[in-house]
């Protein structure tokens, strides 16, 4: 590239930052098509730009940006694109752009050092392949040679922290020593520069997964720990944040290594940092013990599960928490009466921090914490000062998670008439975490909440707070649903039936006009209150007894006018925003629709089911190619409209349809296409034969559905359901497909489990259990009504050695589910009866009879009794051979 091009490269590169819109936008306009036109050649540019100290500030950073862009983007697929396109560059251009963004490290007199992000990006793509070998000493060198300047370490320092955020794990674990070295070197106290400082100190945040083995050397990690913990007294507050977050994470990963550091180190660092005025450090002095709790309740959660076991735990809890509590609490609470006023709820405070570190000290340290936050609560709940008012309520509901029924029970029951007193709190602040404190209170320990004594005055003041300010409002509805299931829990009931009454009947309709008021408050769309209103209504309907039927019956009419009403607005929707609460109605009132309808009795169904179908078939009409969360909320509707009609459903077939079609087409919104074959399903087991006319079009839908690679993977394994839904309900009539859908089956039977990745392990158990399904519904849909040996079923034979392998291949892979046994054993017993004698000598194997031994002794019922069934199956043909 000759000169002149470059000075107009340099030229355009400025201006990259320029106020005028018309030099920008023709900026960006060349960029594009100098990437377009040689990409190769333009990254050299770059480059040769970025490592020029001659060129201006604002040249050699927009260089090293556009390089970083054209190197890595957020989006997975594009970056692994671009990667592969880094690797079809000629050798040479590749070495002299590496050689470029290496020599610009440290030249660069801004920060952070783009040179560094641009080394880091290159890194990333050549370090996993065994490339650019010589990169990680040459950083080395560059922060522990003597004469290296500030800028070159701090720099050499970024690209190591860069590397060791986005590199994949693994592939720096050889280069652990050399990596520490540095970073080390860079935290030191010796070092004169804060900015080397922190640029170590966040790299070595980075490194901490890959550095295992160090930590596991006694010698290695006693420096490391010594040189975190002096970084923690740094008088620069972004060194000591930084290192404080080394040490958060360090607990997380390296707990059981952390005892002789604990008393004389890590427990008075962070008890300093929680004190601090300073937020950040704060913070992070809450986030340690935070972490501290969290680890402990996963070691005693081990600790149990290996006592049941009859093992002893593989790690063991040193119980910090529980040391350091009467320490912590003080901190805590004073924490929480610095909560900010105007309040962000989205802004993370050390008030709101202290909060959940009090949630977690009590679920670790149970009943322990009473004695030391009770005094507080007590001196504070009725403060004239509103932040120690609620400071205290708030304490009260951070701790009642821990508590034992019998320590928690008397306490709530003694605070409830002051806790109704401040739902009235002149603090909208106090009210608000009084509501939460309510909602926890329903939550944790419904029964002193559905107590006679408080019931009606706690109604009372919950029905007024559903005016108050939306925060509140929400959390109301919030203790609302917490009500209805503690009220439906404590109801006289025979098993699986519906009670005839229960606590909140008396007060049942008013509720549910409260609440429905509710969903229209012009502020609904404040604190999320719309849909807490929707969710609280759709709990209280799921939760209503046998008393108060009329009252849900009128709720489905008015939920279907409100559907109605919906309908005629759309035509009104200007903006995009008007659109998202548009979208986000209808989605609420088809859910609350659902619930309604599982209330509905059967009889009941046919007078409002033209009604709803009429609704819904409009919002289908009009939601087409809009809002894929409507489609997928309204297919669940109809779904529950099947469960209701059964074969009555047919006479909506027609007009429905074409909505069910376009559901099932569609690939892009993965979720409505899910909701749509869940629905084929329902369809098929309501209709039986009255659904063939239908098949044909639905058959060849889901076999597209299928092979079409970009569809998401979650759905194939319910079309493999679905199938068994249909052969189940056509019997006969499935024979045109049998050949296909045995050869899709088999397909789907052969994936194998990928051990290493825990995601597809969990897919392909899904698309196994989905395939037992299948088959299962194939083998009783043409063995026919009468369960006699009906020679349709023959038609399975060719396939049968393939199936058998199939379910030994299952019980000798990996862990087997309970479901998955319960479908296999069903699927034998199944076989049996179909075919007889002649399948025996196939099931007669050791690894079959384990399966069924093993399922016989499973704590589910139902495993437990069609593993039984099946080994009896095979039995009986085993005395059915020897009699031949």
């Amino acid at each position: 590239m000759t000169s002149d091009i470059t000075r107009q490269l340099i030229a355009i590169l400025e201006k990259t930052v320029s106020p005028d819109k018309n030099e920008l936008l023709s900026a960006k306009n060349y960029l594009e098509q100098a990437a377009a036109s040689n990409l190769p050649e333009f990254l050299k540019a770059l480059s040769k730009i970025l490592v020029e100290t001659t060129n201006s500030a604002v040249a050699r950073m927009a260089a090293g940006l556009q390089l970083k862009n054209h190197l890595t983007s957020k989006d997975e697929n594009i970056s692994q694109q671009y990667q592969e396109r880094w690797h079809q560059f000629p050798e040479e251009t590749r070495e002299l752009i590496k050689n470029n963004i290496l020599s610009a490290l440290g030249t660069e007199n801004t920060r952070p050092s783009c040179a560094a992000q641009c080394v880091a990006y290159v890194a990333v793509i050549e370090l996993p392949i065994n490339r650019w070998g010589i990169l990680i000493q040459t950083l080395v060198n560059k922060v522990v040679s003597e004469g290296s300047s500030e800028m070159h370490r701090e720099a050499a320092l970024e690209a190591i922290g860069y590397i060791c955020q986005d590199i994949r794990y693994g592939v720096l674990e050889n280069q652990s020593n050399q990596v520490l070295t540095a970073i080390i070197h860079g935290m030191r106290k010796q070092e004169p520069s804060n900015h080397v400082r922190l640029a170590a100190t966040t790299s070595l945040h980075n490194s901490l997964e890959f550095t295992k083995a160090n930590f596991e050397k006694e010698m290695e990690r006693n420096f490391i720990m010594e040189v975190v913990c002096e970084a923690t007294q740094c008088t620069d507050t972004q060194i000591c944040v930084a290192a404080l977050q080394c040490l958060v994470k360090i607990m997380s990963l390296y707990y059981q290594f952390m005892e002789p550091y604990m008393a004389q180190a890590l427990f008075p660092i962070t008890l300093e940092a929680m004190k601090s005025d300073n937020d950040a450090i704060a913070l992070q002095g809450i986030e340690f013990w935070s972490n501290v709790s969290d680890e402990e309740i996963d070691l005693s959660i081990e600790s149990q599960e290996a006592t049941d076991l009859g093992r002893p735990p593989p790690r063991a809890s040193k119980h910090y928490a529980r040391g350091a509590l009467q320490f912590l609490t003080p901190v805590l609470v004073e924490k929480l009466t610095k909560q900010d006023e105007c309040d962000d709820e989205d802004s993370w405070s050390p008030s709101k921090a202290s909060s959940v570190c009090l949630m977690l000290l009590a679920t670790c340290c149970e009943d322990e914490i009473v004695p030391h936050v009770l005094p507080f609560i007590k001196d504070n709940i009725e403060s004239p000062n509103w932040r120690y008012r609620d400071a205290a309520v708030m304490t009260f509901g951070s701790v009642l998670n821990g508590l034992e029924a019998n320590t928690l029970k008397p306490l709530v029951e003694q605070a409830m008439p002051t806790l109704i007193r401040l739902m009235y709190d002149s603090s909208v602040i106090v009210r608000d975490t009084t509501a939460w404190t309510f909602g926890r209170i329903c939550d944790i320990i419904p029964e002193a909440a559905i107590n006679k004594t408080y019931l009606q005055t706690l109604l009372e003041c919950f029905v007024k707070s559903l005016k108050s300010e939306p925060r509140v409002a929400a959390n109301v509805c919030w203790a609302f649903i917490g009500l209805s299931d503690a009220a439906y829990e404590a109801a006289i009931v025979s098993e699986g039936e519906t009670p005839v009454t229960y606590a909140l009947s008396p007060y049942f309709e008013f509720i549910i006009t409260q609440l429905l008021e509710t969903t229209d408050r012009s502020d609904g769309a404040q604190a999320n209150l719309r849909s807490a209103a929707y969710e609280a209504l759709m709990d209280m309907i799921k939760n209503s007894p046998l008393d108060c039927y009329l009252v849900v019956q009128r709720t489905t009419i008015v939920i279907l006018e409100r559907l109605n009403q919906v309908m005629q607005m759309e035509s009104h929707i200007s903006n995009h925003s008007d659109r998202h609460q548009f979208n986000d109605l209808q989605s609420l009132l088809c859910a609350t629709l659902q619930s309604v309808l599982r209330k509905v009795r059967e009889e009941d169904a046919p007078q409002i089911s033209d009604a709803i179908m009429t609704a819904l078939l409009t919002m289908f009409s009009s939601s087409a190619g809009k809002s894929g969360g409507v489609q997928e909320d309204a297919f669940l509707a109809v779904s529950t409209l099947v469960e209701l009609l059964g074969f009555q459903f047919v006479k909506y077939m027609p007009a429905f349809k074409d909505f069910l079609i376009m559901g099932l087409k569609n690939h892009q919104e993965y979720q409505v296409c899910c909701a749509s074959v869940g629905l084929t399903g329902d369809i098929c087991r309501a209709l039986k034969h009255l659904m063939v006319p239908y098949c044909d079009e639905i058959m060849s839908v889901l076999m597209n559905d299928l092979a079409e690679p970009n569809l998401h993977r979650s759905v194939k394994p319910q079309i493999l359901s679905a199938f068994g839904d249909m052969a189940l309900s056509i019997g006969s009539e499935f024979l045109k497909y049998l050949n296909v859908v045995l050869d899709m089956l088999r397909a789907a039977s052969n994936l194998q489990v990928d051990n290493s990745s825990f995601d597809m392990s969990e897919y392909i158990n899904e698309l196994r259990e989905s395939v037992l399904e299948a088959y299962t519904g194939i083998i009783q849909g043409l063995k026919g009504v009468d369960q006699t040996a009906n020679q349709d079923v023959f038609h399975m034979e060719p396939h049968l050695l393939h199936i058998i392998n199939f379910i030994k291949r299952i019980a000798q892979e990996g862990e087997v589910s309970d479901s998955m046994m319960a479908s296999a054993a069903g699927f034998i017993g199944d076989l049996c009866t179909s075919f007889g004698p002649r399948l025996y000598p196939l099931l007669d194997d050791v690894i079959i009879t384990q399966f069924l031994a093993e399922g016989k002794r499973s704590k589910g019922q139902r495993t437990k009794m069609l593993c039984t069934w099946a080994a009896k199956e095979i039995k009986k043909m085993n005395s059915q051979v020897i009699a031949q």
